[in-house]
């Protein structure tokens, strides 16, 4: 779980890495429209932390009951010479018919944009927050922040791909954020327009501020609020929303190889292939 488990430690708060844990494994499965099945964790330890480990068995269950996945096996090693507090990790395995996979090939110029939105920080760029926000001091209020789980969007994405409506694209916007789309990109030969995002949870301001971070470095290192993408044509963009109330028309599909993002008045390329 890198170092999100810090601010567990930091926290004393244990019952949500799990889900953390669970969320990042199986947002990524499903981006390929694969129904995720079975989960095996690894936790390590410096010390036999009992309390600890039950809480967060608490997270991994709560996860895997969210995601609809099993969790079919794991360990638990006494490892001092290896680890100082713990560390968490997963494997999911997901199905998917070869002929149903959503690879990104089918993307093309004038597909729509639709994003979910995220629950915060998720599970990346927490290094960087940690050092920014939480150096001098535990500042409470933000290190609870930091610790929300990530968003599970299971449910959602397979109640979409489980339709008779045609999707071209699925991404989870997690470690390198927007350049996620590049996947995608890459494979169809297109680019992306993102010029309809939501404005950022606090959060993100919060660690732009107090870093003096660039809007590009931002969007090249956190969700800025939308934690899962689809693309699909234009005529279904309606029938996508109908189905996923929240989704949102965040963009469209150009032919430009790049990610450009507009942000408050300004346009930026965060990627380009």
């Amino acid at each position: 779980m890198g170092t999100k488990v810090l601010v567990a430690e930091a926290l004393g708060k244990y019952d949500t890495i799990g889900i953390d844990c669970v969320a990042m494994n199986v947002n990524d499965v499903i981006c390929l429209g694969a129904e995720p099945l079975a989960l095996v964790n690894y936790l390590a330890l410096a010390e036999a932390r009992p309390e600890i480990v039950r809480k967060i068995m608490v997270g991994l269950r709560r996860g895997a009951a969210e995601s609809e996945v099993a969790i079919v096996a794991g360990e638990t090693a006494i490892m001092p010479d290896v680890v100082k507090g713990f560390d968490l990790a997963a494997t999911v395995v997901g199905i998917v018919r070869k002929s149903k996979i959503i690879s990104g090939e089918q993307t093309r110029p004038g597909d729509v944009i639709l994003g979910l939105r995220s629950n915060g920080i998720h599970s990346n760029g927490l290094t960087l927050a940690r050092k920014l926000l939480l150096h001098s001091r535990l500042d409470h209020r933000i290190a609870r922040e930091l610790l929300r789980p990530t968003r599970i969007y299971t449910r959602n994405i397979l109640r979409l791909v489980r339709s008779d409506i045609e999707v071209h694209g699925l991404a989870h916007v997690t470690g390198g954020a927007y350049t996620k789309l590049k996947r995608i990109g890459k494979r169809a030969h297109v680019g992306f327009r993102l010029d309809n995002l939501p404005q950022p949870p606090w959060i993100f301001k919060k660690i732009q501020s107090t870093g003096h971070i660039s809007d590009r470095e931002m969007f090249r290192t956190y969700n800025m609020g939308i934690g899962f993408i689809i693309i699909c044509p234009k005529e279904k963009a309606k029938r996508v929303q109908a189905l996923i109330p929240e989704a949102r028309n965040i963009g469209h599909v150009d032919s430009s190889n790049s990610v450009i993002i507009q942000h408050e008045g300004r346009m930026f390329e965060v990627e380009k292939w």
